[in-house]
């Protein structure tokens, strides 16, 4: 059995993709904590949406997204990433989405609807927590424009859901 733990990490440093090491607090390692955390939050809401419903499907896409986000983040500055971003994609089909929603306008206190919809505003509000962290990052190291667009798509998105669901 391959063992989970490495013991590299004990110290407070860890690896980006190439090997470099950098502290566990560095802005890279933060912003894909926080893109993790959402991730997380988005397999709950997938795992309560019907099978056959579209926005299961949705979810998905953007989860798988967020993982090849996290591994562009992961990648040093001057090193090239084969995996390719659909971000810019994956926004215009969250728009496209949005604009199928009706919705009707207005803020709603979370948790006075459904169970699934109060968990939706939770993903919704970790995705601003991301959008946050990536601003900060890109402050020092450059994100990819298409992923910032979507990021901020992506909390629009997950707010009429979670008001649809109500």
């Amino acid at each position: 059995m391959k063992q989970i733990y490495t013991k590299t990490g004990d110290e407070g440093m860890t690896s980006l993709r190439s090997g470099v090491r950098v502290a566990k607090d560095d802005l890279r390692i933060e912003a894909n904590g926080q893109i993790d955390h959402l991730n997380a939050y988005l397999g709950i809401v997938r795992s309560m949406l019907a099978d056959d419903e579209d926005n299961r499907e949705l979810i998905h896409v953007v989860q798988r997204e967020l993982m090849t986000i996290m591994s562009h983040i992961a990648t040093p500055d001057g090193c090239v990433n084969p995996r390719e971003l659909h971000a810019s994609r994956i926004t215009n089909k969250l728009e496209q989405t949005i604009d199928r929603i009706d919705y009707q306008g207005g803020f709603v206190v979370p948790g006075g609807g459904s169970q699934l919809a109060a968990v939706i505003h939770l993903a919704r509000t970790q995705a601003r927590t991301v959008e946050r962290r990536l601003w900060s990052l890109n402050r020092e190291h450059p994100v990819d424009s298409g992923v910032m667009v979507m990021m901020n798509r992506l909390s629009d998105y997950l707010f009429v859901l979670a008001n649809e669901k109500e």
